[in-house]
C-alpha cells in the first residue's frame, strides 16, 4: 500500500519549490486532497505547470465563490491519485484573471458560468456569451454575488 500523504506532501512541495513567494498556502486537509492559494499573477502558469509538468491534467471543474471580500476562483485538477484546488482570491470591483481554456478547453465552459454568476472577467476567453442567464438577464447583475436580492429584479418576463 503506498503512502498517499506523500504523494500530497511531494505535490506541494514542488508547487511551493516552482513558484515560491506565489505560493500564499498549501492544505492538505485528507488523503488525496491539496488546496494551493496562489497570487494572481501565478494563476495561469500554475495551472499550465500542474497539467504539463506534475502530472495533474484533469481539469474537474472551476468554481466561483463571493467571500464577502473577494471573488475567488478555484479550478479543481485531477492526478497522480489527488484532486488540487487552486484558489485565486480577485478584487469584487474588477474581478479579472487569465484564461485557462487554453490549457484545457473544458475550462471555457466553466468560465462562462462564472462569468455569468459572479462577473469574472476572463481575459483571453474567446467567448464570454451568456451560457447558464437568459438574454433578457440584466447586464451587471450577478445572482451569486452576496449583495444580490431575488426581490431587486423585475420578472424578465411577463406570464
Amino acid at each position: 500500500m503506498r503512502d498517499l500523504a506523500t504523494i500530497e506532501e511531494t505535490l506541494a512541495n514542488e508547487v511551493r519549490e516552482a513558484f515560491k513567494e506565489k505560493v500564499l498556502e498549501t492544505k492538505i486537509p485528507r488523503l488525496r486532497r491539496l488546496f494551493v492559494s496562489i497570487s494572481p499573477d501565478a494563476y495561469k502558469d500554475l495551472a499550465r505547470f500542474l497539467v504539463e509538468k506534475a502530472g495533474v491534467g484533469h481539469l474537474s471543474t472551476i468554481v466561483g465563490e463571493d467571500t464577502g471580500k473577494t471573488i475567488d476562483v478555484m479550478p479543481q485538477f485531477f492526478g497522480r491519485g489527488v484532486e488540487v484546488t487552486l484558489r485565486v482570491s480577485l478584487s469584487r470591483e474588477k474581478p479579472t484573471i487569465d484564461t485557462i481554456g487554453d490549457i484545457r478547453a473544458a475550462g471555457y465552459v466553466y468560465e462562462r458560468e462564472i462569468h455569468d454568476l459572479l462577473g469574472v472577467e476572463f481575459t483571453g476567453h474567446p467567448n464570454l456569451e451568456k451560457l447558464v442567464l437568459p438574454d433578457e438577464w440584466p447586464e451587471g447583475v450577478y445572482p451569486l454575488r452576496k449583495e444580490f436580492k431575488t426581490k431587486s429584479l423585475e420578472p424578465i418576463r411577463k406570464t
